[in-house]
């Protein structure tokens, strides 16, 4: 096992280069750009804070007004490591979050997986909404999301209404 000052020295090498910079910026900057986006093209919809994480996660919450009543959200996740977006079906808290991953479970959820109940856990139900971003062509990779998320946001709102 490296120990911290090991791995805080390469981490040091790593920053020198400049790209680590250069590409987190380019992330907040899009995920910015999208919240914004989404949130001007759909004045129904909340859009909350923009969370940066620890270089892990980066989301923030989209809440289209027919899941608000259900005490739902959905968080556009952009996952570093993976390098890829995915929407995330989250409850209002824990409690709420518990109930409804119960109900899901019972449920053909079709394209979409269940998550299961865990310390920690975030989300419900989970979607891939773009697997290899193309962050060279920011406008047409928002519309990508936005299209995706709404189908995502629709199909829920179905599956609650059964």
């Amino acid at each position: 096992m490296d120990a911290l000052n090991d791995d805080i020295a390469e981490y040091m090498n790593q920053l020198s280069k400049g790209q680590i910079q250069k590409a987190y910026r380019g992330i907040m900057s899009f995920m910015s750009g999208l919240r914004t986006f989404l949130e001007e093209r759909h004045p129904d919809c909340t859009a909350g804070s923009l969370y940066s994480g620890y270089m892990d996660m980066t989301y923030f919450a989209f809440t289209p007004s027919g899941l608000r009543s259900y005490k739902l959200k959905i968080a556009i996740v952009y996952l570093h490591e993976k390098g890829s977006f995915e929407a995330w079906l989250c409850g209002s808290n824990r409690k709420i979050q518990a109930e409804y991953v119960d109900f899901f479970s019972r449920r053909d959820t079709g394209e979409y997986r269940p998550s299961q109940v865990t310390p920690g856990g975030d989300s419900i139900i989970e979607v891939t909404l773009s697997e290899r971003p193309d962050f060279d062509s920011p406008e047409d990779l928002k519309r990508e999301i936005e299209k995706k998320v709404l189908k995502f946001a629709e199909d829920i709102a179905s599956l609650l209404r059964v």
